[in-house]
């Protein structure tokens, strides 16, 4: 146990790091970006700005709360993703239990078997959950209007001096890596539900053996 509570604290310290200040995205054309070429035919992203249709006043988000959204949720499927991984018992037969991480035939059941077995690294989680969900949409101003004074995603938050190390092209690559993981973790993890709930909607995990 003592293995997997240092594997957990180190994927806290890492999300940590992704909680640093952005900068403008410089302009590239090597690959399309995450936030660039958007596919939405119903103007979803619109509807905060009042050009898809007559709306009330506040109705809808504006784009700014809905990138702060995708960021945040994108990061909790990672590891959300990370935690079926090391708990699951079969690991869906590829054999990814992670050492000391609690063995559960059921992954749905893992996080309450987590939380009985390590109480003070479980309360660390959702201390720094409330921490960042407070951070998004606290003191920095309303963001769901488009008033928030930092950017989405953005915690100011590099503890480990990464930016630093990295040039401003490597930088906005790995915001735009991030984002796109992200939307594949969220992806995964809807995967993960609907097979559990409705038998054969995922045939992959069928074939992986999973249960």
């Amino acid at each position: 146990m003592a293995c997997f509570t240092a594997i957990v604290l180190a994927s806290l310290l890492s999300v940590g790091s992704a909680f640093v200040s952005q900068q403008p995205a410089p302009t590239t054309t090597v690959a399309l970006k995450a936030t660039e070429g958007i596919w939405d035919p119903m103007g979803l992203m619109t509807l905060g700005e009042g050009k898809a249709f007559d709306t009330f006043p506040h109705m809808f988000p504006k784009p700014q709360y809905l990138r702060e959204s995708e960021v945040k949720h994108g990061r909790q499927a990672m590891l959300a993703w990370t935690g079926v991984w090391a708990t699951s018992k079969d690991t869906f037969g590829l054999g990814l239990h992670f050492p000391g991480a609690p063995e559960c035939d059921d992954w749905t059941q893992a996080l309450g078997v987590f939380a009985k077995e390590e109480p003070a690294v479980f309360g660390a989680i959702l201390a720094l959950i409330m921490v960042a969900e407070g951070e998004s949409v606290g003191h920095s101003g309303d963001n769901f209007n488009g008033d928030s004074t930092k950017e989405p995603g953005n915690f100011n938050f590099d503890y480990l001096g990464l930016k630093t190390k990295l040039s401003a092209s490597e930088y906005e690559r790995y915001k735009d890596v991030e984002i796109k993981n992200g939307r594949a973790a969220m992806i995964a993890m809807a995967s993960l539900f609907a097979f559990k709930a409705i038998p054969g909607s995922v045939p992959i995990m069928d074939l992986l053996g999973a249960n």
